[in-house]
């Protein structure tokens, strides 16, 4: 295990940078939220491209006096809404993981920073590990 590195005064831009040449904070929340919208923009142009492609066959079927394109359109308008829902929800599920992962991440560091301020909760914390 991995002691904390001690922290000297630093000024606020050389702390930032030490810590992010270091890994001691993670950038990766903001990354991933900027990620998650990114991901979500993509899936909702591709939602507009379902609309449209369903539009589009309707439109293209109904000037020739043929309905049967507003039937094949239905369905497809139908189908392009539910995958994109499920999309919506799984690249939510996606994005949560990582944001959960990198949270645990986080809070293990507190408990390091924890145990080395006070050694009478490290040896407790190092007996309960090795149980």
């Amino acid at each position: 295990m991995r002691l904390p590195t001690q922290s000297t005064d630093r000024g606020f831009s050389g702390r930032l940078l030490w810590d992010l040449l270091t890994f001691d904070k993670l950038m990766t929340n903001a990354v991933v939220h900027l990620i998650y919208w990114a991901g979500l923009a993509i899936i909702v142009l591709m939602g507009f491209g379902m609309v449209g492609a369903a539009v589009g066959i309707a439109l293209r079927e109904a000037t020739g006096g043929n309905f049967t394109g507003v039937l094949l359109a239905i369905p497809l308008l139908v189908a392009g809404l539910v995958v994109l829902g499920a999309l919506v929800l799984l690249w939510r599920s996606f994005c949560e993981f990582y944001v959960a992962i990198f949270k645990i991440s986080e809070d293990l560091a507190a408990l390091r920073e924890q145990a080395a301020a006070d050694p009478a909760k490290a040896r407790i914390l190092n007996q309960t590990i090795q149980r």
